[in-house]
């Protein structure tokens, strides 16, 4: 069995921050898919079939609240991914 380590110690495993990121990264990654497909499964001239979900009864409430976190998530992914390229090309322009 494969041990999760505290930290990023030599101890043998995997180490938690890893874990944690890939849990994240899929969070991520289903609140964009709600946010792309939310548009498509509620008929935006028909009140009645958004009024009784989340940010409801109006379509601004509705899509902020469906479409709000995975917007905020692909912005966070996005940071990442490009911080962490800009840490390596520094990395590798040093050595």
């Amino acid at each position: 069995m494969v041990g999760l380590a505290s930290s990023g110690s030599a101890e043998s495993g995997i180490p938690v921050r890893k874990v944690l990121y890939g849990l994240g990264l899929l969070l991520g990654l289903y609140l964009i898919g709600r946010a792309i497909a939310e548009p498509f499964t509620i008929d935006m001239s028909d009140p009645a079939t958004y009024r009784d979900d989340w940010g409801g009864p109006g379509l601004p409430g509705v899509l902020l609240a469906h479409c709000g976190p995975g917007v905020l998530s692909a912005v966070l992914i996005a940071a990442a991914v490009l911080r962490r390229r800009r840490s390596r090309q520094a990395h590798d322009a040093l050595g």
